[in-house]
């Protein structure tokens, strides 16, 4: 027997992470085209980012028939969040262009599943890129980073805005996703979690 879930997170009831979920604006809009392999991942952080966004929006799919209208809301300029050679580092405190905020488009799915989003949505692969700088750390303790600096999708935007809209902090959007993750790591037991994922240095 399945157990009740939550409709808004997507959690089991017991493990509703809705009261952790912040209600931020923000001047940047955040579109997160979703791979449908993510939605029934035990952590699915482009929902947790979609939530805890007011100007965020969520598609899930592997095609996008509207994404001409998608990309292009009034009042926006369109970036895509996806490293590349000509990708542009945000590391100011506004979008080069003042007087549009930026639209972050943000492929939501393994590296693989997100480069093939690319590759179905030609439109995407034609945005300017932005990228972030080096040196990030994922708070993601139970799985390994496919290389330095690889971060959750969640915790992608959550920069991403710190640097774009600085002063102003994101950082209550990690919240359930701290809870999760540690949720996720009480279930597993302590001895279990560290001996597969404990520090191996000491």
């Amino acid at each position: 027997m399945s157990r009740a879930q939550c409709s808004r997170c997507l959690r089991p009831q017991t493990h509703c992470l809705c009261a952790l979920i912040p209600q931020l604006d923000s001047r940047t809009r955040v579109l997160l085209l979703q791979h449908p392999s993510e939605v029934g991942h035990a952590l699915n952080t482009a929902r947790l980012a979609d939530l805890g966004l007011l100007n965020a929006e969520l598609r899930v799919g592997e095609v996008f028939e509207d994404l001409a209208t998608l990309l292009n809301p009034p009042g926006y300029q369109a970036r895509l969040l996806f490293p590349g050679e000509d990708a542009q580092l945000i590391d100011t405190g506004e979008p080069s262009d003042e007087s549009l905020p930026w639209l972050l488009v943000v492929p939501d799915g393994t590296w693989r599943k997100a480069r093939k989003l690319l590759h179905l949505n030609p439109l995407l692969a034609q945005l300017p890129r932005a990228t972030l700088p080096e040196g990030a750390v994922s708070r993601y303790r139970l799985r390994k980073a496919p290389g330095p600096g690889a971060l959750s999708t969640l915790e992608a935007i959550v920069q991403a805005l710190e640097i774009l809209e600085a002063p102003t902090s994101f950082a209550p959007l990690l919240r359930p996703f701290e809870a999760l993750i540690e949720g996720q790591i009480e279930a597993m037991g302590a001895d279990t979690y560290q001996r597969n994922h404990g520090d191996k240095t000491v």
